[in-house]
Parts: structure tokens; sequence; C-alpha cells
């Protein structure tokens, strides 16, 4: 039996992409995951997450990425259309992902507040039968979602930290960082234009443009 987990790393960031990832197991190996120490990345070290990439893309059967750029997520909250909003749209990323690994069952970290709706909307997209839990924080309870969250957090660090050395050192690219926060600041003294690789629907952005009309978009 193939069994997947999905999660993504950067839903919240203004700078750089929402990075999902998937990675499909083969049932009985499900157990060396716990052996091997995987668990949520938000509480494994930058160097741990690093280990465990290599040994979680050893064990597995396949794995898959899908990045959700900052542009097309503008696109999707700046149209603001019921219920196909983030939510979706993320949803629909983490679909194509399970539709790379084929597998039997999958624990996916939900991005929606109704997680029955999460997981039909995926299974109705996808075009073979699969078991799909969807619960919030599964990365905390599924040892095989957390392997995916390891996943996404490495992939996304090294994303953000190519952009760190092309235009300078935000740090995480969180509106909650007061260093990514003072970097977008400076940025907007110096330029009147959103990059390509910042969210400008983001609030963070927003306050340094004047709202959705006013903001203008680099390609």
């Amino acid at each position: 039996m193939r069994v997947a987990g999905v999660d993504e790393a950067g839903r919240g960031c203004v700078i750089g992409p929402l990075v999902i990832a998937g990675v499909v197991f083969d049932e009985e190996d499900l157990p060396r995951l716990t052996e091997m120490g995987v668990r949520d990345s938000k509480r494994l070290t930058a160097k741990r997450r690093l280990d465990l990439e290599d040994k979680i893309r050893d064990l597995a059967l396949d794995v898959s990425y899908f990045e959700l750029s900052p542009r097309v997520i503008d696109k999707v909250v700046f149209r603001s259309k019921p219920l196909r909003r983030l939510n979706y749209l993320e949803t629909m990323a983490m679909a194509k992902v399970l539709r790379d690994l084929e597998p039997d069952a999958a624990y996916v970290d939900t991005c929606d507040v109704d997680n029955r709706r999460c997981a039909d909307q995926m299974r109705g997209v996808l075009p073979f039968e699969v078991e799909i839990v969807c619960e919030p924080k599964a990365d905390d309870v599924y040892p095989v979602t957390s392997a995916a969250s390891i996943l996404a957090k490495v992939r996304r660090d090294h994303i953000v930290a190519g952009l760190r050395e092309l235009h300078g050192d935000f740090n995480s690219g969180y509106p909650s960082d007061r260093k990514t926060s003072e970097f977008v600041e400076g940025w907007f003294r110096e330029h009147d234009e959103c990059p390509p690789w910042m969210r400008a629907s983001w609030a963070t952005v927003r306050r340094h443009t004047g709202g959705f009309k006013q903001t203008r978009l680099t390609p």
C-alpha cells in the first residue's frame, strides 16, 4: 500500500513562494520515519532538517513538489472570488502533488477550515480512488506528513537563500520578522513597483503602496 504525506511551507510569508511537498512510502516502511526522528519541521533545526531530507528521499518511493509564486497568489487574493481564494488554490496544488504520487492513502495538513471540504475538493479532481485524511497540524500527528513538511521547508529555505543573495538579507521573509518588515519598508523607499518575488496582496506591502489599485506589479 502506498501512503503519502502532503504539507506546505511559506503560506504566510511576504517574500518568496509557497512550497508544497508530497512524499509517498510503502506502508511497511512508515515505522522507520519515527525511528529516524522525523517530526514537524518547525521542531527541528535547519541542520537536522537537511540530514533528514536525505534519509527521507532514500526511503521514499517518490517525491513531488509544487511552488505557488507570489504573482499567482496575488492574482487569487486580489480577485477575491468566494471559495476560490488562497485555500482553494493551495488545495488544488496539493491535489496535483497527489496526482503525481498516486497513493492509496494520503495524510494532508489541511489549508481549509473545513477539513471535509478540503478532502472532497482534492478527491474531485483526482483520476483515481484515494483515501484522504485532512487535519490541521497533521504534520505534528502523522510522521508521513511530518516528512512532507521537512521536504517543503528545506526546498523553500533553499529558494529564500537564493533570493537573499540576489536582493539583500531580509532574513525569513515572514511579516512577523522585524528584519523582513524593515527590508520591505526600505525596498519601497527606493522603488515604486512590487517585485515578482514579493506578495503585493499582503498587508505588509499594501501599507507602502496605498492598497490594491495603486499597487504596481513588475512582471
